[in-house]
């Protein structure tokens, strides 16, 4: 389990809304592991951020030496390569955490285009969904 690859995604009904978020990894086991969550009432970035943060989490419980992750956020992706400053306070400190997740691995990421996060994308959408229906029904 040395390397594992994730493909993250997060999102929200609204901006800000009902959100959730989705991962995918792969490299750990013989089935890919699949996370779906709830996150609360957040925007698009944090839920985003929340999804890479899950898979740094993942990959550092684990003891993995290298994750590279793909996500569909250009915002998430240059900042986290540097090419852009964060600079919202709101993303601030899950970008700071999210740095520092990644210092302990050999860390990478890269921009995918939407339908090539399909499957991430359909675990937030479900996550946010399942939710927002089981609240409006009480």
């Amino acid at each position: 389990m040395s390397e594992l690859v994730a493909y993250v995604d997060g999102g929200s009904l609204g901006n800000p809304g009902p959100s959730g978020i989705g991962v995918v990894i792969n490299g750990s086991a013989a089935e890919p592991v699949r996370i779906a969550k709830w996150i609360g009432h957040q925007d698009n970035n944090v839920a985003e951020y929340a999804a890479l943060m899950e898979a740094l989490q993942y990959a550092v419980a684990r003891k993995a030496h290298k994750l590279h992750v793909f996500s569909d956020s250009q915002v998430v992706v240059k900042q986290m390569t540097g090419e852009y400053t964060c600079r919202s306070p709101r993303l601030y400190s899950l970008h700071w955490t999210c740095r520092k997740l990644a210092r302990a691995l050999k860390f990478s990421i890269s921009h995918v285009p939407r339908e090539d996060n399909a499957e991430a994308n359909r675990l937030a959408q479900s996550a946010l969904r399942k939710r927002s229906r089981s609240a409006a029904s009480n």
